[in-house]
């Protein structure tokens, strides 16, 4: 059995390089071995409206360094915003989605571990598709991961709201079943869930798609939607008791399948609190107590827990080494008070060792 450890790195610092703060981290780890770390460099203020650079900073040695950030889109008074990357498992390229001032979706990819990227394609057409069903004035990918499944289609997570305060809104998914020139979209998940935003997904044992959905409902709990094809007939959302809602983007990725390892594990992570007041509008409370959480049965339960940063900790973004490391991108130090005005995006390391005190091992078959 491997010996538990566990590592915390630094890698995007406020008021550096000359940006205000950073923010909604995105993490991949590619097929070449390449931690890949993206996020939002915001200008002069904490704002989701502020002017930002969509950046990123690749580690070649599993993160104990980092080389220099690139700017991979700018814009100095709108938002460049939501970074969302896939990494497929049947290539070497990365495939990334991104979006400009809340209304223009853009597309994509780099064959060279994320040295470079190809010009960005737009892709918003495909949203104003959505309008049929819901009138939205902003738009989002993500942010965090999407995922290919099994048969080869790419999913995008993806969320769009009927006002610029980005509430009501509606959670739903892009995909691409030829690797990312043609996209369409999918049902809308309308049902009774209130706000549902920034969803995000992971495949099922069974091949079904399952999204974990933020949401502002009043029980303060996860809501989870599943399709048997990932791109229609979503399920009427229902709450998982298990996962507390602060208001806040959550994180989910398979580590093991019974297919491949000895049993099917997923991880989820998010801040697994709902101390404090809420905000009587989006009953967002204070983010803190980063938790990672695995589960053996395909999301039905969650049986183990560890706090990964008990402080005031927001966004976060898992990814998983060859080796079978994890890896949590997160927000660290954003009070609410300050408009979450993110101290550091910092990098977690750990294996399952760590996270089960040493009762679970991964048996290859």
């Amino acid at each position: 059995m491997n010996k538990p450890f566990f590592e915390k790195t630094d890698v995007f610092k406020a008021r550096t390089y000359g940006f205000y703060t950073y923010r909604i981290p995105t993490l991949v780890y590619t097929q070449n071995g390449t931690l890949l770390a993206f996020a939002e460099a915001r200008v002069g203020n904490t704002s989701d409206w502020a002017g930002m650079s969509l950046v990123m900073s690749r580690s070649l040695d599993n993160g104990k360094t980092w080389e220099q950030m690139k700017k991979l889109a700018s814009s100095e008074k709108k938002p460049v915003h939501n970074p969302t990357a896939i990494i497929p498992h049947d290539s070497n390229k990365i495939h990334f989605l991104y979006c400009y001032n809340y209304n223009q979706a853009f597309y994509m990819e780099s064959e060279d571990d994320g040295q470079t990227f190809s010009e960005p394609v737009d892709i918003t057409h495909v949203f104003e598709e959505f309008k049929s069903d819901f009138k939205y004035k902003v738009l989002a990918t993500g942010p965090g991961k999407g995922i290919q499944l099994d048969n080869g289609r790419f999913i995008v997570p993806v969320w769009l709201a009927s006002k610029y305060s980005h509430y009501p809104c509606v959670a739903s998914v892009i995909y691409s079943d030829d690797n990312g020139n043609n996209w369409h979209r999918s049902e809308v998940i309308l049902g009774s869930l209130v706000n549902a935003e920034e969803p995000i997904a992971v495949q099922l044992a069974d091949g079904s798609v399952l999204l974990n959905i933020r949401n502002t409902a009043e029980k303060s709990r996860r809501a989870i939607s599943i399709s048997k094809d990932g791109a229609s007939n979503w399920s009427e959302p229902m709450f998982d008791n298990a996962l507390l809602e602060s208001v806040c983007f959550a994180s989910i990725i398979r580590l093991t399948s019974e297919k491949r390892e000895d049993k099917n594990r997923i991880l989820f992570v998010n801040p697994d609190s709902i101390e404090g007041e809420p905000n009587p509008v989006t009953n967002m409370r204070p983010r803190q107590n980063l938790t990672v959480k695995l589960s053996y049965d395909e999301c039905k339960t969650w049986p183990v827990s560890k706090s990964i940063e008990p402080g005031l900790s927001g966004y976060a973004d898992l990814a998983v080494g060859k080796d079978y490391t994890i890896y949590c991108l997160y927000e660290r130090d954003c009070p609410i008070e300050k408009d979450w005005d993110t101290t550091a995006i910092t990098l977690a390391k750990f294996n399952l060792e760590w996270l089960t005190d040493n009762n679970d091992k991964i048996v290859l078959k």
